[in-house]
């Protein structure tokens, strides 16, 4: 049975122009260039340029010249036309002189920074090998299996899948029939290419290959081999004493054996040049520069070219609203459209400008000594919040300006999430930064014994000592988060 009732709702719904907004403040500084260029290919009323300030000079200039204007300079116009008829670039030069005659404009002043990106041209591990493939002597049937046992080896060298799987694949794929044991004598082919140890199925078969292609007349290279072979879990885990029982030798000696495996490589295929290709550079959104205690904030723009609303469509806009007939009133809501889309864009892109720079000027101030003096015991606990009480901006707006976001400054190019820390209370009720706990701890497991490296235990005590209350949870979490290993691993002969 339907009923009719009357309900009160409170809503909160964001505009199109408020999401557009959104969207662009986590865009960093490349990301934004492309999204305007986007943008001016979308939306044809959106073009570059600076916009036009005042029209009444460029009013005045063609006043002058229509008042300068006399009879005379009409028979001078007619004269020039005529021999603009009369002669042409073509009487000067030829259809070979044409094509390679080129016009360029080039508005760089001489004070102008050059910036080039060069380009590196490389080929990947896949063709490496392939090439290497081309000088063996094998038949057509081998060739193709070896080529296919190739394209399976990932970008660290390795082929990570079992033979019997591969021989189902090919078989299926390219109509090849093949056994496991061809594939395996047709692999140990693979394996003696160039770089020592590709095509390994796993650490332990990568590090004997290219411990194989060492002089076998070393006893150093011999206990190698039998430690890899044989003690690779122990090996792993460093536990040394173990080794040194069962293989009956001086810990001297297993230092030398340890330091002859950790010359190998790992992961064979990133010695290739194309390991290179993810290289990224990071370009800074903001840049700092200082002297004499005084710091001076700029937003990173200059690839950013300046945007106004076509005045062509303007144009446009006013003649179609003159008119009355309906194609003309669509064509002037289409043309509406575009200029109100432009608008949008480029107030936006603004708002966008000052919400970072405000946000930035807010993480300026709170962290001023760290940024003067680039110490990172100087950098003062802060949370997003901190920064939203500042700028009167929400949360999630601070989050998203810092997000992706790298600010340059004289000590190095930094991620603007890096100033942000949780704090700690000292046995003086001080606050202090997490930033500063982690600083010492990297300080003083640089400074361990690596023969007797320090617990995480101990390094709790170090730190209680220092008038830190930290729990060893908690330092377990910042070694983690600072990439360091256990003290085991970290253990050395």
């Amino acid at each position: 049975m339907l009923k009719q009732n009357l309900s009160q709702k409170l809503l909160q719904k964001l505009s199109p122009q408020q999401i557009q907004l959104m969207k662009m403040l986590q865009l960093p500084t490349i990301a934004l260039e492309q999204r305007i260029k986007e943008e001016m290919e979308a939306n044809p009323a959106l073009e570059e340029g600076e916009e036009e300030e005042e029209e009444e000079e460029t009013n005045k200039e063609d006043e002058e010249i229509i008042n300068n204007e006399e009879t005379g300079e009409e028979e001078k116009e007619e004269e020039m036309q005529v021999d603009k008829d009369e002669f042409t670039m073509d009487d000067y030069m030829d259809e070979e002189e044409g094509e390679s005659y080129k016009l360029k404009v080039n508005n760089a002043g001489l004070d102008d920074e050059r910036r080039e990106i060069p380009v590196t041209s490389s080929i990947g591990l896949q063709e490496v090998l392939e090439n290497q493939l081309g000088l063996k002597d094998l038949d057509d049937h081998h060739y193709q299996i070896a080529l296919y046992l190739i394209g399976n080896i990932d970008d660290e060298g390795y082929l990570r899948r079992d033979l019997i799987s591969v021989v189902d694949d090919i078989a299926f794929s390219q109509n090849i029939p093949t056994t496991e044991q061809e594939l395996q004598e047709i692999l140990q082919v693979i394996q003696r290419f160039d770089p020592p140890g590709v095509g390994a199925r796993d650490l332990q078969e990568c590090l004997l290959l290219q411990l194989q292609r060492k002089d076998q007349k070393s006893e150093i290279v011999q206990l190698a081999m039998k430690v890899v072979q044989t003690q690779m879990e122990e090996f792993s885990k460093k536990h040394y004493e173990k080794i040194e029982k069962k293989l009956d030798i001086s810990e001297e000696r297993l230092k030398e054996v340890i330091n002859e495996i950790l010359k190998l490589d790992p992961k064979p295929g990133n010695s290739s040049s194309d390991a290179q290709k993810n290289i990224q550079e990071v370009i800074p959104d903001f840049i700092l520069t200082g002297s004499d205690g005084a710091l001076d904030l700029s937003l990173n723009s200059r690839n950013q070219p300046e945007l106004r609303v076509s005045k062509d469509y303007k144009q446009m806009l006013d003649e179609y609203s003159k008119a009355k007939d309906k194609p003309s009133k669509e064509a002037s809501s289409f043309v509406r459209q575009k200029i109100e889309s432009a608008s949008w864009f480029i107030d936006a892109i603004k708002q966008r400008e000052n919400t970072l720079m405000s946000t930035m000027r807010a993480i300026l101030e709170y962290q001023f000594d760290y940024f003067i003096e680039g110490d990172e015991m100087k950098l003062k606990p802060m949370i997003l919040k901190d920064i939203a009480d500042r700028t009167g901006l929400d949360i999630s707006t601070v989050s998203r300006v810092t997000n992706s976001k790298y600010v340059q400054t004289q000590f190095g190019t930094f991620p603007l999430k890096s100033f942000f820390s949780e704090s700690l209370s000292t046995e003086s009720g001080e606050e202090v930064s997490s930033k500063e706990v982690k600083k010492i701890l990297q300080d003083n497991i640089a400074a361990e014994d690596k023969k007797k490296p320090l617990t995480d235990d101990a390094l709790t005590n170090l730190l209680k000592q220092k008038g830190y209350n930290i729990a060893r949870r908690t330092v377990a979490k910042y070694r983690e988060m600072l990439d360091i290993p256990v003290a085991r691993m970290r253990k050395e002969l």
